[in-house]
């Protein structure tokens, strides 16, 4: 049992450095600024997850790993969702809980993390998702 507890970690833990390492990549990202990768990770996560209706939201993150679903309900409040947010506002909240300055500002942040998620999960959930989106937020959403 102990074995079996510990591999179900270790391949969580292999998966979320996937994702970490998927968003530095796409960005140039020594493994040295993986704090700016998890930030970026966690703030969209946490807006995606507050934009969805709660069963949609435990759909999609029943296909995370662990640790990333950890990541994605911690904090959350399923009785305050979905919280209404258009493609601007979106965005405003991704510059506030990603405080770096980076190549193509939030817009970018938000379709790379999009990016590496939509890789983690199946096309039937992805495109669940992305029809509980607002309309002008599809352009945004790989």
């Amino acid at each position: 049992m102990a074995e079996q507890l510990h591999s179900a970690f270790e391949s969580s833990m292999d998966k979320t450095n996937l994702i970490l390492k998927d968003i530095e990549q796409a960005y140039g990202w020594p493994k040295e600024q993986r704090n700016q990768s998890y930030c970026a990770l966690r703030t969209v996560l946490h807006l995606l997850r507050d934009r969805m209706p709660v069963q949609e939201s435990v759909e999609f993150a029943a296909q995370l790993p662990v640790l990333v679903r950890g990541i994605y309900f911690d904090g959350w409040k399923p009785q305050d969702v979905p919280i209404k947010l258009n493609r601007d506002d979106f965005l405003l909240e991704v510059r506030q809980g990603f405080p770096y300055d980076v190549e193509g500002g939030p817009e970018r942040v938000v379709q790379v993390v999009l990016d590496t998620l939509r890789r983690h999960v199946t096309q039937g959930e992805w495109d669940d998702v992305k029809a509980t989106m607002p309309r002008d937020m599809a352009n945004i959403i790989p």
